[in-house]
């Protein structure tokens, strides 16, 4: 090796056109490795602790069965685009899935097919005759409290592709007109979530539309603040009877309600009709900093829930059910999903301001959520319809715990992933089918000492680096000097020397 170098000195380095040369081969080597490496389309080395740049064993899972082909193009962006390397992790994974980057000059039949305007960016996911398109502001959401910018490439992506390639997409229908809840008023972050799920979903008047439509996987039904009419209630029992799913959210009710036709659909799954008054607990644990009505509750291990450690519930009733024989003459199946624990207690009195218990005030634990499978025997043959009923519907809204911070509950803990897998569970899709990863890029401002710091490194070491190097240089330059000048003086005596002889 030592001979080598010091080959390369003497044959390279002593002429300043070699030297140059030299610079230019290693240029040139350099260029063509990295043109290589880029066509190999190689998966990023991702080094953060969360894995943000690299896909997850979810999606590679889901994207393990296309087997038709998926072309994804990518119109406007810049091959060096972070997302691209996402996209190419999916090609590697899947040959049937194909990668392009395109621009409204080498596709004009791409740009006018799907209307994207010149100049603009956006992302075409399409196989055959289906197709999905994906803008630039699809790939993020916002937190409005924190200022949070949330990456959800992943989720987008492979989502859209089981979208392409999938034969029925889910259609889950949200009732209007009985409640004071709506998935387009204080549920927007819901039906932000829903969105980004292979899912479609519409809002349902029976009152205009006169009954559930046939395209129906799941019917969604908010706390009722006023009774079903005789449509309402004849369309839903229709529905149930042809082995419709419901999902049903309640809430905690502050006065007495006779809801005939509403107690009348809860009774088909066994369910009582619901009490005045909330849960509250003891257990600090189990509970809200201070906050005894906002409660962390058991979560059972089911295949809805076998992914959710913990969710955080506001002001939650509980959930009556008729005894197991008379479930079982209904032939209804119960699993209870979430349950206040056994240090909790029921309320009824909101005038009591104490957070101790009352001799009179029931004790936990309370089913607070739960799956009713019923088995609907019909002339032709048996067909079953699940209703999951959670007795809290605060918890996935858009309303915000403290009056200081507008951070939705539906953010906290594992609240989003719950009503998720909740409908995938519902519509008979896989629960781990959609990818939530939430990735977060937070604005970062340094201190002035951090800032200081950083301005150092930037321009400090580089200038540093040039002064230490113009130094060397200079020492080699009259270390290298020196023999010449030693010659040129024995030269020089030795001149002196012969002329005066």
């Amino acid at each position: 090796m030592k001979n080598i170098i010091e080959k390369i000195k003497k044959n390279w380095l002593i002429k300043r056109t070699t030297t140059i040369l030299f610079m230019l081969i290693l240029v040139a080597i350099f260029i063509g490795l990295t043109l290589f490496l880029n066509n190999l389309k190689l998966n990023p080395i991702d080094f953060t602790a969360e894995k943000l740049y690299s896909l997850t064993s979810t999606s590679k899972e889901q994207i393990k069965t296309v087997n038709q082909d998926v072309n994804i193009y990518f119109v406007g962006y810049s091959s060096s685009d972070a997302r691209i390397d996402l996209a190419n992790q999916y090609h590697n994974e899947n040959k049937k899935i194909n990668i392009e980057v395109v621009d409204a000059t080498s596709r004009p039949d791409l740009v006018s097919k799907y209307g994207i305007e010149t100049g603009s960016t956006g992302v075409i996911v399409e196989s055959g005759e289906k197709n999905k398109i994906l803008t630039s502001n699809d790939f993020y959401t916002y937190d409005n409290t924190t200022y949070e910018q949330i990456d959800i490439t992943e989720e987008k992506l492979t989502n859209a592709i089981l979208t392409v390639i999938a034969q029925k997409i889910p259609k889950v229908y949200f009732l209007e007109g009985y409640s004071e809840f709506s998935v387009n008023k204080n549920m927007t972050c819901l039906s932000m979530y829903l969105a980004n799920e292979v899912t479609e979903f519409d809002t349902l008047n029976l009152i205009s539309a006169g009954e559930i439509p046939q395209d129906c996987d799941t019917l969604v039904i908010f706390s009722p603040n006023k009774d079903f009419d005789d449509i309402a209630t004849q369309s839903i029992s229709n529905y149930i009877n042809k082995g419709g799913n419901i999902l049903w959210f309640n809430t905690a009710i502050t006065q007495t309600q006779n809801f005939e036709n509403v107690n009348k659909i809860l009774a088909l799954y066994g369910v009582k009709p619901f009490e005045t008054g909330f849960i509250k607990e003891t257990s600090a644990s189990k509970m809200m900093t201070g906050a005894s009505s906002i409660i962390i509750p058991d979560v059972n291990n089911s295949k809805i829930t076998k992914n959710i450690p913990e969710i955080l519930v506001v002001n939650a009733t509980k959930i009556n059910l008729v005894e197991d024989e008379e479930l079982e003459k209904l032939n209804i199946n119960k699993t209870d999903l979430i349950q206040a624990s056994s240090t909790s207690y029921y309320r009824t009195n909101f005038n009591l301001n104490t957070e101790n218990k009352q001799e009179n005030e029931e004790q936990g634990p309370f089913t607070i959520g739960a799956i009713l499978e019923k088995t609907i025997a019909n002339e032709q043959n048996q067909v079953k319809s699940n209703m999951i009923i959670y007795s809290e519907n605060l918890f996935i809204s858009d309303y915000s715990l403290t009056s200081t911070s507008n951070y939705p509950v539906i953010m906290y803990s594992g609240n989003k992933d719950l009503v998720m897998d909740t409908i995938a569970y519902l519509v008979d899709r896989e629960v781990d089918i959609a990818i939530r990863k939430d990735t977060n890029t937070i604005n970062y401002t340094a201190t002035v000492e951090q800032n200081s710091l950083i301005q150092t490194i930037i321009f400090g070491v580089p200038v540093a680096i040039i002064i230490i190097g113009i130094i060397v240089w200079q020492i080699r330059r009259r270390k290298n000097g020196e023999p010449k000048i030693k010659k040129r003086k024995m030269i020089e005596e030795k001149s002196s020397s012969d002329e005066k002889k």
